[in-house]
């Protein structure tokens, strides 16, 4: 299990209820293709954090270029207020920081520690789904 963090190019505030349903749609359809499950999803206005499930085989940096990526294409496509907001460009920023959850990182403790992480607005969580699965 990882825990992704990855934020809006420029840090804009983008994530609106409009592209976190988006988001979601393009994280359900990733499952149905991929060997990863999103436990949970979460936006604060400039950055989300997934909580994922995923095979070995697939490598970290393999895994946050295809979510980043296909993400990405989707937002740009469907909700064109957030190009010209970004000014044409980019949808995430270059950077993300993954950590795994492992024997003393928990999901609690992971889902506890991004809540506390909001600013200005309350951290939304967009997607739960704890049920863990086998590939």
């Amino acid at each position: 299990m990882y825990h992704v963090v990855t934020s809006a190019k420029y840090r804009r505030v983008v994530f609106t209820p409009e592209v976190d349903k988006v988001l979601v749609s393009v994280c359900e359809e990733l499952e149905k293709r991929y060997d990863i499950r999103f436990l949970e999803i979460g936006t604060d206005d400039d950055h989300v954090h997934f909580l994922i499930q995923s095979v070995p085989t697939y490598s970290v940096t393999k895994l946050v270029t295809m979510i980043k990526s296909l993400i990405a294409r989707e937002v740009l496509k469907l909700c064109p207020m957030v190009k010209k907001q970004l000014w044409g460009g980019e949808f995430f920023g270059k950077g993300y920081f993954v950590n795994t959850v492992g024997q003393h990182g928990t999901e609690n403790k992971i889902s506890e520690y991004v809540k506390s992480q909001g600013k200005e607005k309350e951290y939304v969580k967009i997607k739960n789904n704890h049920q863990l699965s086998l590939f």
